[in-house]
């Protein structure tokens, strides 16, 4: 543009205010998204903590009064730790995966004559923040914040960008710097902003396609609960090969 003449507009103190006023928009964007992406943070731990609480006193149950039902909804635990993560990976529907949720009910029927009733009552508390962290999460994955306002912003940083290409400032390679600094800037934080967005945007693989959030703790879930679960059969293996 430098050769061509057509760096026409003059430097002057309204190309400071528009470059403020974008950084204002998308300031705003980053403050909406990110207060989704703290809270989402804690969402797969509090996942893990309810899930497992339900698991351990399946064992207990199994453990001391020998109850099958029981042993079922620990192995029912296990095959909904592996669907939650499959979903995370989205190779299973919310839908589905919140009918397992709802399933676990006719387990604490089945346990219920093994137990005390404010156990069972303990068990449908957890049940119910597992459905609805589940909903939280589709929602947050499913929802954009404020997709005008990204329209916006994108409109406004294009705007911005063309009209630094069209200030006329001497030496050309200072013109280079600058722009350049200032366009990867702006371009970095509507990227970031897009990506923080999805915090559960994981690829086929689980591998992670930006900023997302870590699976571990349901990974850490899914190994304990597996190892209880071969334990807990070996166990039932052994009775009924010596009975």
């Amino acid at each position: 543009m430098d050769q061509a003449g057509l760096e026409r507009i003059s430097v002057s103190p309204l190309v400071a205010t528009i470059i403020t006023a974008n950084v204002f928009i998308l300031g705003f964007l980053l403050t909406g998204v990110l207060s989704d992406y703290k809270e989402s943070e804690r969402l797969p731990g509090e996942l893990s903590i309810s899930m497992g609480a339900i698991a351990e006193e399946c064992i207990l149950l199994w453990r001391h009064k020998q109850a099958e039902p029981a042993r079922d909804c620990l192995h029912y635990m296990l095959d909904l730790t592996t669907s939650l993560k499959r979903w995370f990976y989205k190779e299973e529907r919310t839908q589905d995966l919140t009918e397992k949720a709802y399933g676990l009910g006719d387990f604490f029927a089945a346990i219920e004559p093994f137990t005390q009733a404010n156990f069972i009552v303990r068990l449908k508390q957890e049940q119910s923040a597992i459905s609805r962290m589940l909903i939280r999460i589709h929602t947050i994955r499913e929802t954009s914040f404020v997709a005008s306002g990204y329209t916006m912003a994108r409109l406004a940083t294009g705007l911005v960008l063309i009209g630094l290409l069209s200030i006329k400032i001497d030496p050309w390679y200072e013109s280079v710097f600058l722009i350049g600094v200032i366009a990867w800037f702006l371009s970095y934080l509507i990227l970031l902003i897009e990506d923080l967005d999805n915090p559960f945007d994981y690829g086929q693989d689980g591998r992670p396609r930006g900023q997302e959030i870590s699976l571990k703790p349901l990974e850490d879930l899914e190994k304990r609960l597996a190892r209880q679960v071969e334990s807990i059969d070996s166990a039932s293996a052994q009775v009924q090969v010596s009975s």
